[in-house]
């Protein structure tokens, strides 16, 4: 079974057994904070092509688009519910739709912000641009937010070099275990 497939096949059923969820976050989202449910942001995807990435919206509306961990004190931009959406990464679902688009993957590397141009720069170099971004990755099981960009962009090219539906199997499940002991999240 190809990679693609898999990816339609989980994110189709994913979406399914999540609705409710996906609507208990979506009305909790509404109910704490002023604005929309879902934060679109603009992403690099495969071949360094700029697609629209929705995620619920875990900060403020006046938040500036800068990635997290440039921000001068993140925790002040975060919504009421914002910090549990990211440690939990529910944040993340609204994503399952970007797979079913085919602008991710399950597993890849995360989509740099079209504004983050030493990521981008060092992928391209490493020809990691190449893969589909994803929800997870080797990057993220090994580090999520606490890894120096260098650093990630070493593991995004083992993963690039080793991919297979094994390892994509393995990156899933040790994401499941870091969502659920609440590693690796910086804010």
């Amino acid at each position: 079974m190809s990679k693609r497939l898999i990816d339609l096949l989980v994110s189709a059923c994913g979406l399914l057994v999540l609705a409710v969820p996906i609507a208990l976050v979506a009305l909790a989202v509404k109910l704490t904070s002023r604005g929309p449910v879902l934060y679109w942001s603009d992403r690099v995807g495969r071949h360094n092509r700029l697609f629209r990435m929705p995620k619920f919206r875990s900060m403020r509306i006046d938040t500036p688009v800068l990635p997290t961990h440039l921000l001068t004190s993140p925790e002040r931009w975060l919504s009421p519910i914002g910090s549990f959406l990211r440690r939990t990464s529910l944040d993340e679902l609204p994503q399952l739709w970007s797979v079913l688009q085919g602008d991710m993957s399950l597993v890849g590397p995360r989509p740099a912000l079209f504004n983050q141009d030493d990521l981008i720069e060092l992928r391209t170099r490493r020809g990691v641009h190449v893969l589909r971004p994803g929800i997870t990755g080797w990057a993220q099981v090994n580090g999520r937010d606490e890894l120096p960009i260098p650093v990630k962009v070493d593991f995004d090219a083992w993963y690039l070099e080793h991919q297979s539906l094994a390892l994509d199997a393995r990156i899933l499940l040790l994401t499941v275990l870091k969502v659920v002991g609440q590693h690796g999240v910086a804010h």
